[in-house]
């Protein structure tokens, strides 16, 4: 090689002139994954990444039940907010691999959690079909953890490795035949199986989202659940006592069924097809397999919901394991009401959007080494998939008709009826169309539009009443809001046809404002026609829905949900609806006026009146004087305790979490701390009796968790209630916040202490015993002298109140309208909009003790 030849260019300078061979990092390890946490598990922000933590880690054991070892899974949120994964399988191996190249040589079990691309999923021997193909599961949680416990319970033994953002903790190392390794630490016996992995997600990379939101972690576990007949799934929230148990009994047939509970179906017996069919004579890998399992039923709404997935991952956009089940309806059900001629008779053509009109469908498939279109594994594109799943549908619908014949003619009577009702939308869009009621050459004479063209730029608030109307149209800018008020209640369009809505003129006003048309898109409804929903056509990115904070203002907010749900479906997943969130307070003290959103930012304003010229004198023999910044740092750290006892007494003994906050110490470690801790705790709790018996406190072993536990008895009106404290507990966050808090406010305060309010004359003055009494006393006078008006209507502010509040986008709160569990949120509408009134029944007392704020 020669030497490059000298070049006569200009020495660079600015950006480029530090680019050279420093420049170059090179990331190993878990530390690409810090430094790029998006590529590996999506958005850190929006809480996406951080709930796929958890389904990387419950993928891991649904595999061990695909592999037919594992029929038991727990999912525990903990009250501090760290999450454990549990199950029954081989656990993970624990012994040390010692051809690691690693030194000191590691265990198996470490392998896993600190290399990316490390796992027994490459290996078609271990995992024959797996969701999880990254190899890069576990140890991205692991890397994005501030803490990860790793518990294996395996071959009689329980062992444990504890790790911090990537790194062992606590490493043992031992000399075997002259070759170091690393081995789990032993901590026990145990006669259970299993892994479980407890993490609590690191906030130096989700800043702006650590919390775990149930209802996202409950939609994919139920999923799982039924997609994975026979295996259990449970779901505990230590934060507010919720558990559900997703036992998945019937597969997906048991999935139809659930998403139809609230609907009423046309036929009792759904459809189910299941069967398997060699992948290579359809050039898919030879030696395997590939399984379709499918369940149908119809119902009586208008709208299919149609779910499929590849070993157990979800496609939105379908694919061909979707195309093959679509081909086999058609032809089947097609020849069915052809030879029976029940078209003819009504006539009318059958389409194939008229079969699924009213369908509830799950698909789900198996398949060695999926391809889908995308990183997002939306859309499956595996071209071996469709004949399979076509020909185990055909053969299966095929005998379903003819050994059902009552069935089947429910079926087709549905999709005859789809049919008719088709033809008659089509008139009258028709119609419609003739008279340009939904055109959009007119708008609406109520509609006080907006100057801006640009819909990106341009936001429509949706107003109850003239009145509300007059008072937003007074106070918006005109630039850019416009504003639409609607004249009493619309119409519940959750079981409304197409020609049902037209006859309502609040309803045809709403689409005629919004321009985008209603109906299927013309993509979905093979035709093109100016009614046709077209999103492009939307007139205002920002939908702002904005009623009353009463009964009736909460009914018309229901039913404008409930049309962009069912109508605009499309509105709804972009992001485009919103709700408007006018501040529930007006305060006043002294001469400071604010408005505040709800319950705690009132907190919060009491808490600064009530520091503002506030001293603690501790008293005792050297008394001394806390205020200012050192007085606000304690008040935080008081109500930060406040917060933890306030939010676990709701499952938690409140005087058992006060003890701690006063400095009794737990350790659950062993049997022996345990009892130790129980006798601690009952000493503490006598004294604190001012009156009436102190509850009983006992050491318990959890034979479900493998570890100590206490448990408080307390009798309350002849019956007796009680709750526990785990092991996990004392070991979380929120124990550490009680125990700080001890350690802060114990013998801050001796005898003579007392608190003041105010200079001079306006000086107040109240002895107390503890901090606790002198926050509650300085909050008392703090509410003393301010006041408070609780706003219930937009009526009751006048227009620049209007804006200052609600309207202005420098200041104001909206709510954007999302959908993270679509299958529940369909169930909520069905049950609460529908026809049926028993599921609405027990809805309502299911729910009434949870209702807060019922007279808003």
């Amino acid at each position: 090689m020669t030497d490059a030849p000298k070049s006569d260019s200009p020495t660079p300078t600015g950006a480029n002139a530090g680019y050279g061979e420093g420049a170059i990092q090179i990331l190993e390890g878990l530390e690409a994954v810090r430094k790029r946490p998006g590529m590996y598990i999506g958005d850190t922000s929006d809480g996406t990444g951080l709930h796929h933590l958890v389904f990387e880690v419950v993928d891991n054991s649904i595999d061990e039940a695909l592999a037919g070892y594992c029929d038991d899974i727990v999912v525990t949120i903990h009250s501090d907010n760290s999450i454990s994964v549990t199950d029954n399988g081989r656990g993970i191996p624990t012994g040390v691999k010692m051809d690691d190249k690693h030194e000191p040589k590691r265990s198996a079990a470490e392998i896993a959690l600190t290399e990316l691309h490390a796992g027994g999923k490459f290996n078609q021997n271990s995992y024959k079909v797996s969701g999880g193909l990254h190899g890069v599961g576990v140890s991205c949680v692991n890397a994005l953890s501030s803490t990860l416990r790793l518990t294996v319970r395996r071959e009689g033994k329980k062992h444990e490795l504890e790790f911090s953002r990537g790194f062992v903790q606590d490493r043992i190392i031992e000399v075997v035949g002259g070759v170091e390794i690393s081995p789990m630490k032993i901590t026990g016996d145990t006669d259970k199986r299993g892994t479980e992995v407890r993490f609590l997600p690191d906030t130096e990379i989700f800043k702006e989202n650590a919390d775990f939101h149930y209802e996202i972690l409950s939609k994919r576990l139920r999923e799982l659940s039924f997609l994975n007949n026979g295996v259990r799934i449970r779901l505990i929230d230590e934060r507010t006592g919720k558990e559900d148990d997703f036992s998945g009994a019937g597969g997906v047939k048991g999935f139809v069924e659930f998403i139809n509970g609230a609907k009423k179906v046309l036929h009792p017996n759904a459809f189910y097809a299941t069967g398997t069919r060699p992948a290579e004579t359809y050039g898919g890998i030879p030696g395997t397999e590939i399984g379709v399992e499918v369940a149908m039923q119809w119902n009586d709404a208008y709208s299919e919901q149609v779910l499929c997935f590849t070993n157990n991952i979800p496609q939105r956009d379908g694919g061909t394991h979707l195309t093959g089940l679509r081909a086999a309806m058609t032809r089947v059900i097609g020849r069915y009401i052809e030879q029976n001629e029940l078209a003819k008779k009504a006539k009318v053509e059958v389409s194939g959007d008229d079969m699924r009109e009213g369908l509830c469908c799950v698909l789900s498939v198996k398949v060695p080494e999926p391809k889908f279109s995308s990183q997002t594994k939306d859309k499956l594109v595996s071209s071996e998939v469709r004949a399979p799943v076509e020909d185990i549908v055909a053969r299966t619908l095929t005998e379903y008709l003819e050994e059902r014949p009552q069935d089947a003619k429910i079926i087709c009577g549905k999709i005859v009826e789809a049919a008719r009702a088709r033809e008659a939308a089509r008139k009258a869009r028709e119609m419609t169309r003739r008279k340009g009621v939904l055109d959009g050459f007119g708008l609406p004479g109520k509609l006080a539009d907006c100057q801006e063209k640009d819909p990106a730029m341009s936001e429509i608030y949706i107003v109850e009443g003239d009145s509300a109307g007059g008072s937003a149209k007074q106070g918006r800018d005109r630039k850019f809001q416009a504003i639409l008020p609607l004249r009493g209640k619309i119409l519940n369009v959750e079981r409304a046809r197409y020609e049902k809505l037209l006859t309502s003129n609040e309803i045809v006003t709403l689409i005629t404002a919004l321009g985008t048309g209603i109906g299927k898109t013309a993509a979905d409804s093979g035709r093109s026609g100016a009614d046709d929903f077209n999103i492009d056509k939307l007139r205002y990115h920002r939908v702002i829905i904005m009623t009353d904070a009463d009964v009736d203002g909460a009914h018309i907010r229901t039913l404008l949900l409930t049309f962009f749900y069912r109508q605009m479906p499309e509105l709804v997943e972009r992001g485009h609806i919103y709700i408007a969130q006018p501040p529930l307070y007006k305060v006043k003290a002294g001469k400071e006026e604010l408005y505040l959103k709800d319950g705690s930012a009132l907190d919060a304003f009491l808490m600064r009146v009530a520091l503002k010229e506030a001293v603690v004198h501790t008293g005792g023999d050297a008394p001394q004087a806390i205020s200012g910044d050192t007085l606000a740092e304690l008040a935080r750290k008081y109500q930060l305790a406040e917060g933890v006892i306030a939010r676990l007494s709701a499952f938690m003994d409140e005087e058992a979490l006060r003890a701690i906050a006063s400095g009794v110490a737990l350790n659950l470690d062993t049997v022996e701390t345990a009892e130790a801790s129980a006798i601690a705790l009952q000493q503490r709790l006598a004294d604190m009796q001012a009156n009436g018996t102190a509850p009983q406190v006992a050491s318990e072993f959890d034979a479900r968790t493998d570890k100590p536990m206490l448990r408080i008895s307390r009798r309350h009106h002849g019956n007796i209630k009680s709750s526990v404290l785990t092991q996990d507990f004392v070991h979380g966050a929120d124990y550490a916040a009680l125990t700080e808090a001890a350690q802060t406010f114990k013998e801050l305060l001796s005898d003579g202490a007392r608190v003041t309010r105010g200079e001079g004359e306006r000086q107040r003055a109240e002895r107390v015993a503890s901090f606790r009494e002198a926050m509650q006393w300085l909050i008392a006078e703090a509410e003393r002298t301010t006041t408070r008006q609780r706003y219930k209507g937009l009526g009751e502010m006048n227009p620049e109140q209007l804006w200052e509040t609600t309207m202005d986008p420098a200041v104001r709160r909206l709510l954007r309208v999302q959908i993270d569990d679509a299958i529940e949120a369909d169930r909520v509408f069905t049950t609460l909009m529908g026809d049926e009134v028993e599921p609405r029944r027990e809805f309502i007392e299911t729910n009434a003790l949870r209702a807060v704020n019922i007279d808003a």
